[in-house]
């Protein structure tokens, strides 16, 4: 089975947690995830901005190397990104910013991406959000 995962909370969620868990346990029960899409406060997962506390989970940092080590189509909200400060390289060159805080695995993209997902995926399974 295909999986679209869509992640709307922070890293300090609960539901943020949740979701990894559940893209690890897609994986390891043989199906497939075609696309992560992160929107609203989940692109924060994708920072390497945040600092963790030494006494929690560094989920920015596990949710980079699941990616990374699963080759993993991860795509972040460009404009939900752009709105909280999120920046790659091309995206703080073009606003004149120094920070870049949204490297690789990451893909900056629009909303039509996860639509995209939606229509290739059997399930669109969401985390968090209002």
């Amino acid at each position: 089975m295909k999986f679209a995962i869509a992640l709307f909370s922070p890293p300090h969620a609960p539901s943020s947690r949740r979701a990894l868990r559940f893209a690890e346990a897609v994986l390891a029960g043989g199906h497939e995830i075609n696309r992560l899409f992160f929107y609203q406060d989940g692109v924060h997962n994708a920072s390497g901005g945040v600092v963790t506390p030494q006494d929690e989970a560094d989920l920015p940092a596990q949710w980079r190397a699941f990616v990374a080590n699963h080759r993993l189509d991860a795509v972040v909200c460009i404009a939900a990104a752009l709105r909280r400060g999120e920046l790659n390289e091309e995206e703080a060159k073009r606003y004149g910013r120094t920070a870049v805080s949204v490297a690789p695995p990451w893909e900056l993209s629009g909303l039509g991406q996860l639509h995209e997902a939606a229509q290739q995926a059997d399930r669109l399974v969401c985390f968090g959000g209002a």
